[in-house]
């Protein structure tokens, strides 16, 4: 074999001793499918981690934070919907959930909701969603969410008294779900946990990494991603954004704000 091709190789397997399939879970020293074993060779306790999907959520709110988990060596994502069948997101990507509402564990490290727009307006609608979403947080370790991600966990009532955060365009939803607003890229309020828009899901989920290992996993997983954001705009916020720019996107949201308001509104009747 060629010298070229013998390296491509060592590049290819170092690689994929460092990132884990989507969806997957690293299991060092352990069978596919098996929990860790541990130095006294003990098997370390499987973490579930149940990420919920529905048609037209936002895929990179997920993925972010999916990325990141999948860097912990005894966890299990499921990828969780009423079916199995395929989840198309907002812009078109198409998956498959690993788990259904009946089979998704009930004990749980995160419970995870992305966001979205139409989608996520009708989430906050669905009453199989908000149970789903209800019973599970009484046994997780942390109730989580990225974008309007959060305005879900509000309809389903697990914002009340808590601080939260939410894309910057429908922060002002968040009290009428009984949250108190914050304008933040993530917020933690005891085990609640909610990331800001989008990209926001990565700082999110390297946040969540350490409060469930510790700062070197998140910063390995931070290190292998390579997140070390240089964007080409100073555009990613209201703050930084050209003033016209900000005028013209908030126009252009006011329609589904106001849906997500008076979804709002509704859910109230189910506390």
């Amino acid at each position: 074999m060629r010298r070229r091709q013998i390296l491509d190789l060592a590049a290819a397997s170092a690689a994929l001793a460092a990132l884990q399939t989507l969806g997957g879970c690293a299991q060092d020293d352990a069978a596919p499918g098996q929990p860790p074993v541990t130095a006294e060779g003990e098997s370390s306790p499987m973490q579930h981690i149940a990420m919920l999907v529905y048609p037209g959520f936002t895929a990179l709110d997920l993925i972010g934070p999916q990325t990141a988990f999948s860097f912990l060596d005894d966890v299990q994502i499921h990828l969780v919907w009423k079916t199995l069948d395929p989840i198309t997101t907002d812009s078109g990507i198409t998956l498959l959930p690993t788990a259904s509402f009946e089979t998704c564990p009930e004990e749980l490290a995160v419970l995870f909701v992305p966001g979205g727009v139409a989608g996520t307006i009708a989430a906050m609608k669905d009453g199989e969603v908000l149970d789903f979403l209800a019973a599970r947080a009484e046994q997780a370790s942390y109730v989580t969410s990225v974008c309007t991600g959060s305005l879900v966990l509000g309809a389903a009532g697990l914002l009340r008294d808590h601080r939260a955060t939410t894309h910057w365009g429908f922060r002002e939803v968040l009290p009428l779900l009984g949250a108190e607003r914050v304008d933040a890229r993530y917020v933690e309020d005891r085990n609640r946990i909610t990331g800001g828009g989008v990209t926001s899901g990565i700082d999110f989920g390297l946040r969540v990494v350490a409060k469930m290992r510790d700062d070197a996993a998140a910063q390995r997983a931070q290190l292998i991603m390579e997140y070390d954001p240089d964007p080409p705009f100073q555009a990613g916020s209201p703050e930084s954004a050209p003033a016209a720019l900000v005028e013209q996107t908030r126009g252009e949201i006011a329609p589904a704000l106001a849906e997500a308001t008076l979804a709002a509104q509704q859910a109230q009747a189910r506390w």
